[in-house]
Parts: structure tokens; C-alpha cells; sequence
């Protein structure tokens, strides 16, 4: 019998990433030559890139792949789908065109579980309005697949992690906590139950949210992926040299999610990574709970958007206000009970 997806792979889903604290002081050190058409480049390090082609010729551009988080090849194809196109949305941006990314033990699992996976991005991608042009596959022992995305964007309503500002509501578009489930169902903690409701919150497409950000005037958005809500709050509130403050009893987490970081059994090696991390810029008020803690620093695949806007203007996005945006700390994040 064929192995399982994730027995094949040493990380899972978006928890796969570099660990951010090692990673960002390399890329710190390889400066590109400065080209006044790159508007968002690698240095704000932003959900995607930004070029000018030509005057009003704006493309927006991303990739992003990773290892099995569920074993299923369709919704393994589904979620990586889904997260890719996310980098797009976040930037108040539309994708048009993709190209597959795969790595794949063919020999060993055969065509069928392949055609699954491609099946599943293709499904998503549909969805979107995003046409697969082609890709590129290798032969590979752990599988990987995700996507290179180009879209377009208006630069004059981009959204980047930069333009936050004091007094903006945070609004978080979807519950965290998906790594959790999806270790502890590796291990067999997870129910049956607890996965299906992630993996539908995994491969839903960030698109309805992006436009309603637009809609509503939003600031700065980014989305909630590998790094977790605290690592990616963090890149907001750096960029815009501001504090952010979030309130630990509002950050929505998906049923079980808790209970399984309280007990172990859904906490993986990438989280460990990014509960470290934040250490290092994260103050955390007396009141909250290290599960509290955790759920902050879960390694969130094809997370929801984290969306700074005026607050009277919050319940215009389809989520929960989950903090603010205050003077303090450039880059700092405060944590509340």
C-alpha cells in the first residue's frame, strides 16, 4: 500500500518555512539594484512583489509551495491552491495567470494520486478567474506543490504592509489554528471532524475579503500564513513603524484547535520556531494563557487576511477585530488578555 502524503514529509503545509529569525537577517544582506519600477519589492518583506511594466501597466507577482498537510492529493491541491493566490489578494490585487509547481514521487505513488493534486489547484484556480498557464515538475521523495501567480493591481488602491496607521481596527478574516489540527491528526489526535473544518477553511479563497478591504478603505493588509498571526502582525507593524496590539480573547480559533495545543498533541516543530521568535518582539500582558500564546504562533496555512482600516469601518469585512494599531514600539506587538 502507497504511503500516506504526510508520512513523506518532515514539515507540513506552511510550517515547512525557514524559520523567519534565521531567515530574515540573510536576506537583509542581498540587496538587488534599485529599479525605480519595483514598487513593492523583497526589503518590506511583503505578501508579493509589485512591478510597473509600463505607465498604468501594473502586475503583481508571487509564488508560493509546500509539503502534504492532509493526505488527501485533492485538497492538498485545493489548500496550496488557495494560499498562493492569497499573496495576490492581500496586496488588493487580482490574479490572472499561473504556473504549477511540483515535486513529486511518481514512481513511488503512482499517476493517480498526481493527477488528484493538479485537479485540486486547477478546481481553485477556476474559482478565482485564474487561468493555469503551464508550470514545472522535478522527481522529488517529499512532495511539494504550489503556485507562481501573476495579477494585476491599481497601484493607486494597492495594499501593502506598510500604510497601517494609529487608531486602525485589525480585522482577522479567518480562525487560526489549522497547524494545530493538522499535527495532531498526523499523530491521531485529531477527529475526523476537526480536519474537514479545517481543510474547508484552508482552501477558501481570500478574494471575497480582499475586495471588501478595498471596499472599505482599508490601510495595510497582509495575509496569516507559515510565520503565524504574531509573525506576520509583526512585518505589518514593522513596515509601518507602529505598535500593534492584539487582544488574545478575540483571535478566532478553529474548533479543537486549544485543546489540542493545551494537551501537546498539536504542537509541531514550527510552531516552537515562531513562539521563539516572537519572544524576541512580542510583549504579552499578564492574563494571557500560554495556550493563548500558542494559538498566536500557529504556523497557519493559507490563513485568512490580517486587515488594518478605520474601525468605525471594521464590520464592513467579513471577520472578527481582533486589536488596534497604537504609537509605540516601531515594529513592536503587544499582546492583551
Amino acid at each position: 500500500m502507497p504511503p500516506r502524503l504526510t508520512e513523506l514529509s518532515r514539515g507540513a503545509g506552511c510550517g515547512c518555512k525557514l524559520p523567519a529569525a534565521e531567515l530574515m537577517p540573510m536576506l537583509a544582506t542581498l540587496r538587488a539594484p534599485a529599479d525605480a519600477r519595483l514598487l513593492v519589492g523583497a526589503a518590506t518583506g511583503d505578501d508579493a512583489a509589485v512591478f510597473e511594466l509600463a505607465p498604468g501597466i501594473v502586475v503583481v507577482q508571487t509564488i508560493d509551495f509546500f509539503t502534504p498537510i492532509v493526505d488527501d492529493p485533492f485538497d492538498f491541491g485545493r489548500i496550496a491552491a488557495a494560499n498562493a493566490l492569497s499573496d495576490v489578494y492581500a496586496m488588493g490585487g487580482t490574479p490572472m495567470t499561473a504556473l504549477n509547481v511540483v515535486a513529486f514521487p511518481l514512481e513511488r505513488l503512482g499517476a493517480e494520486p498526481l493527477r488528484e493534486l493538479l485537479r485540486g489547484g486547477l478546481t481553485v484556480t477556476t474559482m478565482a478567474g485564474c487561468t493555469i498557464v503551464g508550470g514545472h515538475s522535478i522527481d522529488d521523495p517529499e512532495p511539494k506543490y504550489g503556485l507562481a501567480v501573476t495579477g494585476i493591481v491599481d497601484p493607486g488602491r494597492m495594499l501593502t504592509n506598510a500604510g497601517a496607521r494609529p487608531g486602525d481596527a485589525l480585522v482577522l478574516t479567518k480562525p487560526v489554528g489549522a497547524g494545530a489540527i493538522a499535527t495532531a491528526h498526523k499523530r491521531g489526535a485529531a477527529t475526523a471532524d476537526q480536519l474537514a473544518r479545517a481543510v474547508e477553511v484552508m482552501a477558501a479563497l481570500n478574494e471575497r475579503a480582499g475586495c471588501q478591504a478595498l471596499a472599505a478603505g482599508a490601510h495595510a493588509a497582509t495575509d496569516v500564513t507559515g510565520f503565524g498571526l504574531l509573525g506576520h502582525a509583526r512585518a505589518l507593524a514593522r513596515e509601518s513603524h507602529l505598535t500593534v496590539r492584539i487582544r488574545a480573547r478575540d483571535v478566532p480559533a478553529l474548533n479543537g484547535a486549544l485543546e489540542l495545543l493545551e494537551d501537546g498533541a498539536g504542537v509541531s516543530g514550527g510552531l516552537r520556531r515562531n513562539r521563539t521568535y516572537a519572544d524576541s518582539f512580542t510583549d504579552f500582558g499578564a492574563g494571557v494563557s500560554p495556550v493563548q500564546e500558542l494559538l498566536m504562533c500557529d504556523p497557519m496555512t493559507s490563513g485568512g487576511l490580517l486587515v488594518a482600516l478605520p474601525p468605525e469601518r471594521a464590520a464592513e469585512l467579513d471577520g472578527i477585530a481582533v486589536g488596534e494599531v497604537v504609537r509605540g514600539r516601531p515594529g513592536g506587538i503587544e499582546v492583551v488578555p
